[in-house]
């Protein structure tokens, strides 16, 4: 967080220093006492909406070897722990291989709808007062990604007792997955309003399109659940919680621990229009893109950690109105 704040701080001192120089001195009187604007503002601004963030869910496993038997009767597959635990008789199971999970897709795509909230300061260019240039800070608040199963897919067992000359492969289901993401991003944007003139009409809309580039911070964190028995062998995943009395994981709470976090450098881009309400005061209707590599969550518990699963090519589309004040 502190990083965060020096980085908006530093930016806003950059900003300030350029946008002060036109405030201060916005005009100069030349023959005959005729006063010529250059056309610079300070500007600030604050607005809030609906963020909608859409994701490609990649499984971020690694290796993760489990075992499987089958049912000599119906044909159907389960974990190792499953048949530890079933009361049938083992006589009907064989023992039918070992597969990766890590090779399983994951079920469901990220698809939510949070609320965002941002604000930005900075300053039109002097002379060409079309071009803003502004930091900016924006909160996309928490947003959950439930799931059970979280994976489902086919997948290639090896090493088992059915005497088959090439590999069998199984559908089968793998765990849950109760999380929650929160993204934070500071911006530097460049925007070109579409208006003549030295200053922006009253009354009507201006129309405006912007882009820039940012900082993002994502704090993720995941509870996982060994719904169908095929974690919990895993030496590796036993560090992560505690085995209750049938041999299956409890997972650390999240809550125990610190979340985990995800920098990244964001794209956005931007367009709407604003409505001078006054000669310094602007209603803003807003549209904010903005484009993140990927977001991760961990298993965490203590100081250990492991990748799970991650969000690739996250596009978080806002949909804004706020306040802008030049002056």
């Amino acid at each position: 967080m502190k990083a965060k704040l020096s980085v908006f701080s530093l930016l806003l001192m950059m900003l300030c220093e350029t946008a002060f120089a036109g405030w201060q001195n916005d005009g100069y009187y030349i023959r005959d006492g005729y006063y010529s604007d250059d056309g610079s503002r300070f500007t600030i601004g604050f607005r809030g909406g609906i963020s909608l963030a859409k994701a490609k869910m990649k499984n971020e496993i690694g290796t993760l070897e489990a075992d499987y038997w089958m049912n000599k009767t119906t044909g159907s597959v389960i974990t190792k722990l499953a048949f530890s635990n079933s009361s049938d008789d083992p006589d009907n199971y064989i023992y039918a291989g070992a597969g990766n999970i890590a090779t399983l897709p994951v079920r469901k795509d990220f698809s939510k709808m949070a609320f965002t909230a941002g604000a930005s300061i900075g300053f039109t260019i002097p002379h060409h007062q079309q071009w803003r240039l502004e930091a900016g800070f924006d909160h996309i608040a928490e947003t959950d990604y439930n799931e059970t199963p979280f994976l489902e897919g086919d997948i290639a067992l090896t090493g088992g007792d059915l005497g088959l000359t090439s590999g069998l492969s199984a559908h089968v289901f793998s765990s849950g997955v109760t999380s929650t993401v929160t993204t934070d991003v500071i911006s530097v944007m460049a925007f070109y309003d579409f208006f003549d003139g030295q200053q922006k009409q009253l009354n009507q809309l201006v129309p405006y399109i912007g882009f820039g580039v940012g900082y993002a911070s994502s704090k993720t964190t995941l509870k996982l659940v060994d719904t169908y028995g095929d974690l919990s062998e895993d030496r590796d995943l036993q560090n992560y919680g505690t085995l209750d009395d049938d041999n299956v994981i409890v997972f650390a709470d999240p809550a125990d621990n610190e979340a985990s976090v995800s920098s990244n450098v964001a794209l956005l881009g931007s367009f709407g229009a604003s409505y001078g309400i006054s000669e310094y005061t602007f209603l803003d209707f807003n549209f904010r893109l903005m484009y993140v590599p990927k977001i991760t969550w961990q298993l965490v518990n203590g100081s250990a950690y492991r990748d799970w699963f991650a969000a690739k090519d996250m596009m978080y589309t806002n949909f804004m109105i706020g306040l802008r004040f030049e002056f």
